[in-house]
């Protein structure tokens, strides 16, 4: 017989989802905050001729550039206030996640529970501050140096850009706050999330025309869709698996006739445990010499052009270098989010214990042992998905707009989002169900 809450599942439509009045109200301010993220990257910083910005940007496009282009949903190529986008603040956390399992001090605020995470908070804002003055400071710099792109290159300038593209920073960082709190979601990845998804109509409009004109077959077209639906479903199976590890509690007695414990639980350990930050770690490091010799005079000094023609999109030396990273930076983060010892610790401190290994060290090792094999799985998983579209691109010639960061990125927070709509429609039939029943001590 299916449980209550299954049979809540089976009968959620849409008229569900009209009586939520809470999850609408969210909805809503969610649209809110999203739209007026968008307005904010067609407001261009003062002082910049569109024009010139336009033809310097062309010629950077197959850079670093374009990858934050594609993240702030084209406010990088109108260098609009929101060009810095929230790309600070997801570095500071990560370099603040990387501190934390190497400073003890941070490690020890990590136990404090509530009170500890909002100082590491606070450190993350402060490193947003920081991260952001030093790269607003540089595209300051960059675009006075660019020919015609400044109308009145100056220090106040270079002040104006720098208060501007900060501001625009910290004001995306606080309304991604807002989102995550009154709105639905992770406010921080749905802001990625509209500006990659932003310019994929313009995209599928290009491809389409493409078609038309002839450059690309009906097959091709028709095979790129198959393909994406594909894709799409493949990395939605693997970012719902897992590896549940069986977690025994044993009995104890508590009075002289009564039993309590001996329940079982698991602990789930998934397969990309390090998420998105590996392509985009990748990524930004492959791109990093095409964008500092398509800066540099005459495209550099020889041994920097030379690289960048052998590590150029569809290589053989740039896929295998992305996949040798990709791999990296799966180890590497997810030995940072996840520590077997402290688990294993945490399991014996409340009578837990896998059944076949002893508590402790022992259990520390097999979960050490499993986690090292499933995340094999999910850097080749990462791998496939990224090499996907760059074959199709260097090969068969196909612009495809999606790579795999970020498909990644879209997916993981499409799912995110439809399981916290899916937790509030839960809620909402919860309280129909009391009103119903008119249980005493309910709330008038």
């Amino acid at each position: 017989m299916a449980s209550a809450a299954e049979q809540l599942a089976a009968n959620l439509n849409f008229s569900a989802l009209s009586k939520a009045t809470e999850l609408k109200k969210r909805i809503w301010f969610t649209l809110g905050a999203l739209i007026v993220y968008r307005l904010g990257t067609y407001i261009p910083l003062p002082g910049i001729d569109p024009q010139a910005l336009a033809q310097i940007f062309q010629q950077q496009q197959a850079g670093i550039l374009g990858l934050f282009n594609m993240f702030s949903g084209g406010a990088v190529g109108r260098m609009a206030i929101f060009a810095l986008n929230i790309m600070p603040y997801i570095s500071a956390s990560i370099i603040v996640q990387i501190m934390t399992a190497v400073v003890p001090r941070l490690e020890q605020l990590k136990k404090e529970g509530e009170a500890g995470r909002k100082v590491i908070n606070q450190y993350t804002r402060y490193g947003t501050v920081f991260l952001a003055t030093l790269q607003a400071y540089g595209i300051a710099v960059g675009l006075q140096s660019a020919q015609g792109v400044v109308i009145e290159p100056g220090i106040f300038f270079i002040i104006t850009a720098v208060i501007t593209l900060v501001g625009g920073t910290m004001f995306l960082m606080w309304l991604g706050e807002q989102i995550t709190s009154r709105g639905i979601g992770n406010g921080i990845s749905l802001i990625i999330f509209a500006g990659i998804v932003a310019e994929l109509p313009s995209a599928l409009a290009g491809t389409l025309e493409l078609g038309r004109q002839g450059a690309l077959s009906t097959g091709i077209i028709l095979t790129i869709i198959v393909l994406a639906i594909v894709v799409i479903a493949f990395v939605v199976f693997m970012e719902r698996a897992q590896r549940r590890l069986l977690i025994q509690y044993p009995k104890r007695q508590v009075s002289a006739t009564r039993m309590a414990g001996g329940e079982s639980s698991h602990l789930p350990l998934k397969v990309n445990t390090a998420g998105v930050i590996p392509p985009i770690f990748a990524s930004s490091l492959l791109l990093m010499p095409t964008t500092v010799a398509g800066f540099a005079s005459a495209g550099g000094p020889g041994w920097l052009t030379t690289l960048t023609a052998y590590i150029g999109h569809g290589q053989p030396l740039y896929m295998a270098l992305y996949v040798a990273l990709i791999v990296f930076f799966c180890f590497f983060y997810t030995a940072i989010v996840f520590n077997p010892q402290e688990t294993a610790e945490n399991l014996k401190k409340y009578g837990g214990f896998i059944p076949g290994v002893r508590p402790g060290e022992r259990t520390a090792e097999y979960i050490d042992y499993v986690l090292t094999r499933i995340t094999v799985i999910g850097a080749a998983y990462i791998a496939l998905v990224c090499l996907i579209p760059e074959i199709l691109i260097s090969y068969a010639a196909v612009p495809f707009y999606f790579g795999g960061t970020s498909l990644l990125i879209v997916v993981s927070v499409t799912m995110d989002t439809v399981s916290q709509v899916q937790g509030h429609l839960y809620a909402a039939q919860y309280e129909g169900l009391i009103k119903k029943a008119k249980l005493r001590g309910k709330r008038r």
